[in-house]
């Protein structure tokens, strides 16, 4: 690990736990040694992904359990997206919900049987001596269940060929935005909730169906969202830029990461708001997100980092 050039894999290297990369290599050692595959998912900046290497891969008596019974491999998402969708598709199936760390344990060949996201280390030890146990006693019983696993992954990104014409017509948007709005957060901006996220596609979306439709209720609920978020304490006042999203349902308690995608999404937002309502608000965001970019996620080169650690390394003095 200590050779790879992810800055997620180098933040793993020195972890008890036996972590490998993703490769051929790894896997063909996994069959060999006929041993389950412990995929864990996650990326440079993310704080449950900090949290869980602290509580259980920073902790000798669970990655003696790792690397006594299992391969256990570390992705970077932002490196092979592509195996996390992979994984990430299974653990939906599993649990109904998705993010990272993604934690998944796998057959040998690599087929999941089971999954999840932050764990605590009482509920990661537990898994793994169960899963452990299960495939020494049944391995029978763990194949079947990863052969149904598979089969929903596969029906799952079916998609049935339309030979049919295609008649596009307004009726099919406007009842999806009928039943869409059943989930809308008037009140407050965003959809209805606890945790509050920025969905900048979504509401651009909606900005466009307000505008062209004469929808004053939607228009009214998109700038109310943008006038929360912009106002809230999910954008940086002091250093202009959103954070990842808001873990209260008023935007007022950060999630301090940052990422480019969504800076980058909301500029495009946030520009498109200001050309339908000339609201001072929107433009002066815009400013400040693009500088904010500028100044903290371009590269000297004219590359652009990903995001921002949502922890600080910063120690306090005693």
């Amino acid at each position: 690990m200590i050779n790879e050039t992810s800055p997620y894999l180098l933040q793993h290297a020195h972890n008890p736990v036996n972590w490998k990369p993703w490769n051929k290599e790894v896997l063909d050692q996994a069959k060999t040694e006929n041993k389950l595959i412990i995929i864990s998912v996650g990326y440079s900046s993310c704080h449950w992904c900090h949290v869980m290497e602290k509580e259980s891969f920073e902790n000798d008596s669970v990655a003696k359990l790792m690397n006594d019974n299992f391969i256990s491999i570390k992705v970077d998402r932002e490196e092979r997206p592509d195996i996390d969708q992979i994984y990430m598709n299974a653990v939906q199936l599993m649990t109904g919900e998705g993010g990272w760390p993604l934690n998944c344990i796998a057959l040998p060949n690599g087929r999941p049987i089971f999954g999840g996201t932050y764990f605590t280390k009482e509920q990661w030890t537990k898994a793994l001596t169960e899963i452990s146990d299960l495939y020494k006693k049944n391995p029978n019983k763990a194949s079947e269940y990863a052969d149904k696993l598979v089969k929903g992954i596969q029906e799952s990104q079916l998609i049935a060929v339309n030979n049919k014409d295609v008649n596009f017509n307004k009726t099919e948007i406007s009842v999806a935005v009928k039943l869409w709005k059943e989930h809308l957060d008037y009140k407050d901006g965003g959809l209805v909730g606890q945790t509050k996220f920025p969905m900048p596609a979504s509401l651009q979306f909606l900005l466009r169906y307000g505008v062209q439709n004469k929808d004053k209720s939607i228009q009214n609920f998109v700038d109310n969202t943008l006038t929360k978020m912009a106002d809230g304490g999910m954008y940086d006042a002091i250093g202009g830029g959103f954070s990842r999203y808001s873990v209260d349902a008023n935007w007022h308690i950060p999630h301090f990461e940052k990422m480019l995608y969504d800076n980058a999404q909301l500029v495009g937002l946030y520009s498109e708001a200001y050309l339908v309502s000339k609201n001072e608000l929107y433009k002066k965001t815009v400013y400040e997100t693009l500088n904010f970019v500028e100044r903290e996620l371009m590269a000297s080169k004219g590359a652009f980092y990903s995001s921002i650690d949502a922890d600080s390394k910063n120690k306090e003095k005693n």
